[in-house]
Formats: C-alpha cells, sequence, structure tokens
C-alpha cells in the first residue's frame, strides 16, 4: 500500500501547504546504519516528512515497548515470529505489513584473526574456541537463529512454546562452559567478540558493514535456520498512517533506497 506519492514527491515536497509530518519508527538493531540513510532520502524527497529519534533495539524488547503503550507510526522486526506477536497485541494493521529484507547469519572473529571457521560442528571441536556468543534468544531474533543454527549441528537443544519462547536449553557437552547467550543485542555480540571477550559470535552479514573490528569466518547454511526475514508494519495507533505505508513502499521500490540497503548487507524479499 501507499498514497502514491513516489512519482509526485518533488512537487507535492515543495508545495508550502503539504502538512508537516514526523514519522517514529522502531527498528531491529541491525538497521541501525542503513535505516537513516534511507529515510534521509525519503526525506529529502518529501520535504514536509520528517523523522524523530528512531529507536533501534532488540526486536523483543520493541513489540514489549509496543505493547507497554510506547507511540510509533513503524515497527521493523528481524523476525517473522515478533511481527506475529506485534500483530496478535494489536500494535500493528495487519493490512499494511509486508516482507521487507531478507539477512544471513554468520559466525564472527576478530578482525585480523588467524582463527577459521568452516562448520557450525568446529565450534565444538576446535580448542581455540574458547567462548561462544550469542543473543539472548528470547529478545534477540540473531541469538534465536543462533540457536536454530547451533540445533542444526546437535549441540544444543530446547523446547519452544506457541509463543515462540524458548525455554529448557540444554547445551551439549562439547560447548555448555563456552557459550554466552545473555547479549541484549546483536550488537552487544559484535562488541565481544571485538573486544576479544569471546572468540566468535553469532550476527548477521548486515553487522559486518555496521561494526568496526570483525569480519565473518563462515556464513552458516541456509537450512540450518529458519529464513532470516524483516517484517515492516503500520501501528494501528499511528496518526500518520498513509505516510507510514509510503514510507515502507519507497523502502521497497525506490532505486535508491535499495541500493542504500543492499550496500549493507540487506537483500529484497
Amino acid at each position: 500500500a501507499g498514497c502514491g506519492w513516489s512519482s509526485t514527491s518533488s512537487s507535492a515536497a515543495d508545495d508550502t501547504s503539504a502538512e508537516a509530518v514526523e514519522l517514529n519508527i522502531f527498528a531491529a538493531n541491525s538497521l541501525q546504519k542503513a535505516l537513516p540513510e534511507v529515510q534521509a532520502l525519503y526525506t529529502e524527497q518529501n520535504s514536509n516528512v520528517t523523522f524523530g529519534d528512531t529507536q533501534f533495539e532488540a526486536s523483543g524488547t520493541l513489540v514489549q515497548k509496543l505493547k507497554d503503550g510506547a507511540s510509533a507510526d513503524i515497527f521493523i522486526a528481524a523476525s517473522k515470529k515478533t511481527m506475529d506477536n506485534a500483530v496478535d497485541n494489536g500494535n500493528i494493521d495487519e493490512a499494511t505489513r509486508v516482507d521487507m529484507f531478507t539477512n544471513d547469519l554468520v559466525i564472527c572473529v576478530q578482525e585480523g584473526s588467524d582463527l577459521a571457521v568452516t562448520s557450525i560442528e568446529e565450534l565444538a571441536t576446535n580448542d581455540d574456541i574458547k567462548t561462544i556468543a550469542i543473543g539472548e534468544p528470547n529478545a534477540v531474533p540473531a541469538g534465536k537463529y543462533a540457536l536454530q543454527a547451533l540445533e542444526s549441528a546437535g549441540l544444543v537443544t530446547y523446547d519452544e512454546a506457541d509463543d515462540g519462547t524458548v525455554e529448557n536449553i540444554q547445551w551439549d557437552a562439547s560447548i555448555e562452559g563456552k557459550m554466552n547467550a545473555g547479549a541484549d543485542k546483536v550488537g552487544t555480540v559484535a562488541s565481544y567478540v571485538k573486544e576479544g571477550q569471546a572468540d566468535v559470535g553469532f550476527i548477521y552479514t548486515s553487522d559486518i558493514y555496521r561494526y568496526d573490528g570483525v569480519e565473518a569466518a563462515f556464513t552458516t547454511p541456509a537450512d540450518s535456520h529458519k529464513t532470516i526475514l524483516y517484517p515492516g508494519g503500520v501501528t494501528t495507533d499511528s496518526a500518520n498512517a498513509e505516510v507510514a505505508a509510503d514510507f515502507l513502499n519507497f523502502c521497497l521500490t525506490n532505486a535508491d533506497a535499495q541500493k542504500i540497503f543492499s550496500e549493507y548487507g540487506f537483500e529484497l524479499v
């Protein structure tokens, strides 16, 4: 959906009668570099539209904030399940929901490290890997995907409730002493690896572009975890729903916006 401004945005933007609109966005932490550039591009073409202080946090944290009454016009999540939860909570207009991007899950190492990783299984057998960092699975989608990848390699078992909550995590003995599974966001995992607090960490391909000091050692196989999907949607209480929907449409249809997202490792659905 969209209000069709794309083709006439210049004249609309130059029209002093165009009502000033400020959009507030809640977005997955991994969009922290790409999204502001796209927002600036949109404002260039629609001068009456500006963006407030976009909140970049773990998707689960943002779902809870919306549930608790926080105000936003748009939510972009880093997993299908977290967006499902926001819809179920009544915070997202399901008619506006759209799948926006995919991403890859990588095992990262400190930049310049000679530590090689050629499989997920190797995390258990490589004596040089003493610490493994992942996001807290019930708050950080990258942590949930990491858990799935580790499960595919036989390194963990767990139960999953209907709402996606993970319970009864049992690490295999080969990695139990290595795991740090409490990072509050994917950026914290990257910082642990950069600072040497963890030898390896599970982050997204897009995070390699976002954070200095880390590099990808291994891209996990696509079939080792659920598809990494970023859905977006307009909130049910947005006072600017039409403009918000147009911005989501702009993200997916504007060639310059698409280029920005791809430069940061996001692939359009």
